[in-house]
């Protein structure tokens, strides 16, 4: 029988990025944090956590990290039935998500159970083809992704689209792309992509241009309003959703380098397939939000 006590500390650990921080949150000192963990390796008679900096949970500790996490969710939910809900607290989610949702459509699509103050929400940011990740891992019971196929034991709902467009400043592309997008001009042109794992700008430049090379020159700029900055004062030239656009393409700021070529990317919500009243809350609110404000399939 598993010692959850142990299993809590070793969450923590995962979840703060560290013995240190783990063991402020729990109240207890440093080194209680390190034996609860040997205990709990003991237990399961192999290593669960890699001691590097931040420490990381072993293909073992996933797997353990994972039912931690669907147990505490049906836990919440059965105390919060049966003790009054302002003496028990917030329910806390972890949901994986990417970083143009979150900046856009997301607070906005939830805020009806937020205001309720009954629901704590604990953001992973990624990019949306790698946040089924976290919840593949078991640090997040739900996440917004691209990927329209459910993980196992997992329940999967369609958004609704993102629409992305290449655009760049009209003096831009007058100097790198005076006859239009071409294999040649996307060689020596500066772009900018937002990490390393998103592949957004690749794809539309595969669809256009067929094969591309992908040792484009590029900046990699992990945050909206600065890799919007860097296209706006006309360093680079990047993939731009049309919410984060649209004033900026009608006063002629920025033009698109393929015109009409708008890229969509569909959403979809995925979450564990649990009998938990707080995710099936949440699951509902959001879909219901994510279909208000987001563009449909036509």
């Amino acid at each position: 029988m598993l010692d959850y006590k142990l299993i809590e500390a070793f969450a923590k650990v995962v979840a703060e990025g560290g013995f240190e921080r783990a063991a402020r949150v729990l109240f207890i000192s440093q080194s209680a944090v390190s034996q609860r963990i040997r205990q709990l390796e003991e237990q399961c008679g192999q290593l669960l956590l890699t001691r590097t900096s931040p420490p990381q949970p072993t293909a073992a500790g996933k797997e353990l990290l994972k039912h931690y996490q669907q147990v505490k969710l049906l836990e919440d939910g059965l105390t919060t039935e049966l003790i009054n809900a302002e003496e028990h607290g917030p329910i806390s989610l972890a949901i994986g998500i990417n970083a143009d949702s979150l900046a856009s459509w997301f607070i906005a699509s939830i805020q009806p159970l937020l205001r309720q103050f009954k629901l704590l929400i604990d953001l992973r940011v990624e990019d949306q083809e790698q946040t089924h990740l976290f919840l593949r891992e078991g640090e997040v019971v739900g996440c917004i992704s691209n990927e329209p196929k459910p993980m196992q034991g997992c329940r999967v709902e369609f958004l609704g689209l993102m629409n992305y467009r290449l655009l760049a400043t009209p003096e831009f592309i007058e100097r790198w792309f005076p006859e239009g997008l071409s294999l040649a001009t996307v060689l020596c042109a500066p772009a900018v992509i937002f990490n390393r794992k998103d592949r957004l700008h690749q794809l539309f430049l595969e669809q256009h241009l067929k094969k591309v090379s992908p040792n484009l020159p590029c900046h990699y700029i992990p945050t909206p309003e600065q890799f919007l900055q860097v296209i706006v004062e006309g360093y680079s030239y990047g993939m731009v959703p049309d919410w984060q656009s649209v004033h900026l393409r009608n006063s002629g700021e920025l033009m698109e380098l393929v015109p009409g070529a708008a890229y969509p990317v569909e959403l979809y919500w995925h979450c564990w397939n649990l009998q938990s009243k707080s995710l099936a809350e949440f699951s509902s609110q959001l879909t219901r939000g994510a279909k208000q404000l987001l563009a449909d399939r036509r």
